[in-house]
């Protein structure tokens, strides 16, 4: 197993390009977070009405036999 060292470079390297990236800011951040959790939510609930309704199907299958 190859032991992994971080070197003073690597790490000054590191720090440079995170300076290089663009941050969104907090509102868009709390917009995304928030679309995001609604979609979730939404494909959340679609999932449990099928889930459901198979069930349903399946028992209904299960008695006439």
């Amino acid at each position: 197993m190859q032991k992994t060292t971080i070197t003073p470079a690597f790490a000054r390297d590191i720090i440079d390009e995170l300076k290089k990236v663009t941050w969104p800011s907090r509102k868009e951040t709390v917009r995304l977070t928030t679309i995001v959790i609604a979609i979730s939510l939404i494909i959340g609930f679609y999932i449990g009405i099928i889930d459901v309704l198979l069930a349903k199907g399946l028992e209904m299958v299960t008695k006439f036999r």
